[in-house]
């Protein structure tokens, strides 16, 4: 008997919560799990247009939703999120998988939303292969963001519902015959490539659509969410032009003006005029300290909608207005010369979600519990990021802080708290007795002299360890843009994929042990820092040195025949392009480690030894990673290396990602050397306040 396919109902929630837990390769995960509870809240919280539910003989055996958010990512108008779409493993090669995802779209043709919207982890060859044949485009950044996936867009309903109407009988009937995406669509697999193409200054996708053997072929504006030219080619050849209707709704088109902006002391705040997004920055630090979204049902904190707002300027700060009458929302943001960031919201209908994220990388956090963790993803708090209704509530009536070198951050809860990972929070709204809800937020810089210190992790004993004996040896290929090669006498220091590219954790083109290339800046609020994926071609200028033609960027390894000495690799970019003003160029290093080790960080002045199982992200000053061998590979910028640059490792199922990051635009350089225990350089680490403000 073949699986029923039909709406979520009252009591799926457990059944839904159970398949997730049993296949860790749910597109949803959580550590540990989620429970019925928390999936339910989940639904309610995305304003769900529909949740479809397989069912075998009782029991759940795949879901596809459709979202007007998803926590990370909020819809325009006429879009629709699709995601937790999971097939249990013992359904994927029958028709359930096509079967669930032809009900969605159906239901978004019926339901006059157009656009579907999802993202995929490119390294997953056969999902992504499967977006691609049936008809998903890509319109923005084509390379995974820090969540390793890429977004593509559907636009084929928009494209059917606006050019039905002026289809004649025969082409109605043949479109009537079709069963599935992916028999209409004329498309290859494609790669990670945008299909975006400029006509007459409109950003366009393209579509053919093979309906029996008639063919539409259609243009799509991708910003304004409309179907801008269609033609039908009947089976004899001829065309007619068609004249697409427009849709039933209005994409609020972004303002892109420059956002409000005021200061107080050594801190700078500025409120977006599109979103309302509120992001404090402070001297010194890459990217703001502190980034909130504008309260909503569709909000999120990678990506806000667009909004009809009204902002205008009050003393000390902002007030923004959406909407009107019971659906009126009225917030004011102000910095005081204390530090503090006051944000306080009048409403008659409670607005929705309203996330904040911590933009400090280094650093420790406090929990209200006592302990303290470095600041990390999957480190101290889980990472429900996937699923915001699964995170951590901090009772009121303590205190989060997070320091960083240059800025301490600490949150007063005196309102429910959620943490969804240890530096991003869901923050209630809970109106006091004049019907105000306030949210408080202290941010305080680090004195430059700070009191003895008190460590928070044991270190090891201060002192230089030696270096590996035997031979060095290093091997650079421009046809794999990197390095292919490098030992240490027998310590082989490098992991690769030889001899072709394969996948590594979210890179579909992994090709090199050790390679450079550009990236979206690191604190980008809707992608994060990516993974390395290359589509430069490089020439050998030197034995050990690269040159990209096309970007002007380069680098080039110095090994000295002494191991004593480190191996030294000057990364060299050019001026900032348009669109690439804080880009960053990122040292990519796959070490040869176990599957599971051992991590030496440096982080703002505090050292830490972390299992390589107990985060997924981290970032330091200087790091060491323990060898397949038992050495020690220690990463380190070179003394007087400009601010800006700094070190992060990701724990992957593929193995240790090290990513040695600095701005586009300088030169940098980075000390690798191995060693038979971490090289520990002793840094002083700040005194942990713990003031209630």
């Amino acid at each position: 008997m073949s699986p029923t396919i039909r709406p979520y109902q009252e009591g799926d929630a457990t059944g839904i919560a159970d398949l997730f837990n049993r296949h860790r390769d749910n597109p949803n995960p959580v550590a540990g799990g989620v429970t019925g509870e928390q999936l339910a809240r989940e639904l309610a919280d995305r304003d769900t247009g529909t949740f479809l539910v397989a069912v075998d003989e009782g029991r759940v055996v795949g879901t596809f939703g459709l979202f007007g958010n998803t926590g990370r990512r909020s819809a325009r108008a006429g879009e629709l999120i699709a995601d937790m779409f999971f097939v249990a493993p013992a359904y994927r090669n029958g028709v359930l998988t096509g079967r669930l995802f032809t009900e969605a779209v159906e239901w978004m043709m019926r339901s006059g939303c157009l656009v579907l919207r999802l993202t995929v982890d490119p390294a997953n060859a056969v999902a992504f292969r499967l977006y691609r044949r049936v008809g998903c485009v890509s319109v923005g950044p084509t390379t995974p963001g820090e969540d390793g996936n890429v977004e593509l867009h559907n636009y084929i309903p928009l494209v059917l519902r606006s050019v039905v109407p002026d289809l004649d009988e025969e082409a109605r009937a043949a479109l009537r015959q079709v069963t599935s995406f992916a028999t209409l669509v004329e498309s290859g697999e494609g790669d990670l490539l945008s299909d975006v193409r400029p006509v007459d200054g409109v950003r366009t996708v393209r579509y053919a659509l093979l309906l029996g053997e008639f063919r539409i072929e259609a243009s799509v504006d991708v910003d304004r969410g409309a179907v801008r030219e269609a033609v039908l080619v009947r089976p004899d050849g001829t065309a007619r032009a068609l004249r697409p209707t427009e849709p039933p709704y209005r994409v609020r088109a972004p303002r892109r003006s420059a956002p409000y902006r005021f200061a107080a002391g050594e801190l700078v705040c500025d409120v977006d005029t599109d979103d309302a997004t509120v992001r404090v920055w402070h001297d010194g630090h890459r990217g703001p300290v502190f980034v909130s979204t504008w309260p909503g049902r569709r909000a999120g904190w990678r990506e806000g909608a667009p909004r009809d707002l009204d902002v205008v300027r009050v003393p000390g700060g902002v007030r923004v207005t959406e909407g009107s009458g019971d659906e009126r929302l009225v917030g004011t943001v102000g910095l005081d010369d204390e530090g503090v960031l006051r944000q306080d919201f009048y409403f008659a209908t409670p607005p929705g979600r309203l996330f904040q994220t911590v933009g400090l990388r280094q650093g420790v956090f406090a929990h209200p519990d006592g302990r303290r963790h470095p600041l990390g993803l999957g480190v101290g708090v889980r990472d429900a990021s996937e699923v915001p209704a699964a995170s951590q509530e901090v009772a009121p009536g303590g205190e989060l802080v997070w320091r960083g070198a240059r800025t301490e951050i600490r949150l007063p809860v005196s309102e429910p708290v959620r943490l969804v990972h240890s530096t991003l929070l869901e923050r209630s709204l809970e109106p006091g007795a004049d019907g105000v809800a306030r949210l408080r937020t202290v941010l305080s810089p680090v004195p430059a002299t700070p009191a003895p210190a008190t460590r928070v992790a044991p270190a090891p004993p201060a002192a230089r360890a030696s270096a590996r004996p035997g031979r060095r040896g290093v091997d650079v290929a421009a046809s794999v843009g990197g390095v292919t090669r490098w030992t240490e006498g027998t310590t082989r220091v490098l992991r690769g994929p030889g001899p072709r590219a394969r996948a590594f954790a979210c890179n579909p083109h992994w090709s090199a042990s050790m390679w450079v290339t550009t990236e979206r800046p690191r604190f980008d609020r809707s992608t994060g820092l990516g993974w390395g994926v290359s589509r430069a071609a490089w020439e050998q200028t030197r034995p050990l040195g690269l040159r990209c033609p096309r970007s002007g960027a380069g680098w080039e390894i110095d090994a000295p025949e002494d191991p004593a000495e480190p191996l030294r690799v000057d990364v060299r970019t050019p001026g900032h392009r348009d669109g690439e003003e804080d880009a960053d160029v990122v040292l990519w290093i796959t070490p040869n480690t176990p599957r599971r080790t051992s991590v030496v960080l440096d982080s703002a002045g505090a050292r830490w030894e972390l299992p390589s199982s107990d985060f997924r992200q981290v970032w330091a000053t200087t790091a060491a990673v323990r060898l397949s061998d038992g050495g020690w590979l220690d990463c380190r910028p070179s003394p007087g290396l400009p601010d800006g640059s700094e070190i992060t490792i990701r724990s992957t199922p593929s193995g240790l990602l090290i990513g040695c990051v600095s701005p586009v635009g300088r030169e940098s350089t980075w000390h690798l050397s191995v060693h038979d225990e971490p090289v520990v350089r002793p840094a002083p680490t700040p005194p942990f306040r713990r003031e209630t403000p």
